[in-house]
């Protein structure tokens, strides 16, 4: 029987995820936050910023500011901040990757945060040239990087008390899921290919570094992909790698790749995954979004894999 976990209904906007997840940086997995304190006590001495009207770039930052319940500063959000429903209410400015600066200086904001990989370059440039405070908060795909970014969100803010407690309870959720997740024994953990996209029949997959690679590792599963980034695997690569589980982000605007159509491809139905039709597909945003939600997608996605 085909797995399908529809968790969330998406729209066209994952056509754009596609390309974000492949521009986003390649940090490794970790546990222990050493020299935290340091770096709270680095943000600490940081001029504070004028938010009352800010633009949230990256959906992952958009959903800590609702979170910290800061919400009420948010005056615009990016075509990929589609979470919670209520931030589809303000003016989107446009794809992370794709920003106009006219567009978002338009809207008249004290202050803009952004997450690492936004651009392009030029437009960066121009908003950081702008008399506009433009900040970057580091985007790592690990339970120590969805912490800090909170922290660093929460100290642009001017709500460290707020953050510390949102840190709390994120970290004990993630905690709580990998340490569920890692009593599986190495030898029963499901072996598994992310497909980011599979368009004319070439296969995309990820590798390490990425976000698909940490929310599979988080879930207690192994990533196939032993390259770093996202590229296109051969039929002999695809048939070698021998995944169990087939994991793709699901699309409701009807354009990605059918499981029907996936399954067909020769390489695929030669492996475990495709001989089972074991194809999990979950929202992008809240698969790779690596916020607040993530322990939640991390169990989840162990559930499909597992159990499903």
């Amino acid at each position: 029987m085909t797995m399908r976990n529809n968790l969330r209904r998406i729209r066209p906007w994952e056509l754009a995820l596609t390309a974000a997840v492949m521009a986003l940086p390649l940090i490794p997995m970790a546990r222990p936050i050493e020299g935290f304190a340091f770096v709270r006590a680095a943000h600490a001495d940081e001029k504070k910023l004028d938010t009352s009207r800010l633009v949230s770039v990256g959906g992952d930052i958009t959903e800590i500011v609702y979170a910290l319940g800061e919400e009420s500063r948010l005056i615009a959000r990016d075509t990929t901040s589609m979470y919670p429903e209520a931030a589809l209410k303000l003016p989107n400015v446009g794809y992370m990757r794709a920003l106009s600066p006219e567009g978002i200086l338009a809207m008249n904001p004290t202050a803009i945060i952004a997450v690492e990989g936004s651009g392009p370059q030029e437009a960066l440039t121009v908003l950081k040239n702008a008399s506009v405070p433009f900040e970057t908060v580091p985007s790592a795909f690990t339970r120590d990087g969805i912490i800090a970014k909170i922290d660093r969100v929460g100290t642009l803010l001017g709500v460290p008390d707020k953050a510390k407690a949102l840190e709390a309870k994120v970290a004990a959720d993630l905690d709580a899921a990998i340490t569920d997740a890692e009593k599986r024994p190495e030898a029963e953990r499901k072996r598994v290919l992310f497909i980011l996209s599979a368009q004319n029949g070439r296969i995309m997959a990820s590798g390490t570094g990425t976000a698909a690679d940490g929310i599979v590792k988080l879930a207690g599963a192994i990533n196939v992909g032993a390259f770093p980034g996202y590229k296109p695997l051969t039929d002999e690569a695809i048939i070698e790698a021998k995944p169990d589980i087939i994991l793709m982000m699901n699309r409701g605007d009807g354009a990605g790749t059918k499981n029907e159509d996936l399954l067909a491809q020769p390489a695929i139905a030669l492996t475990p995954a495709g001989e089972k039709k074991a194809i999990i597909r979950m929202d992008g945003v809240y698969l790779l979004g690596f916020g607040p939600r993530t322990a939640a997608a991390a169990r989840e996605l162990n559930t499909a894999i597992y159990r499903g």
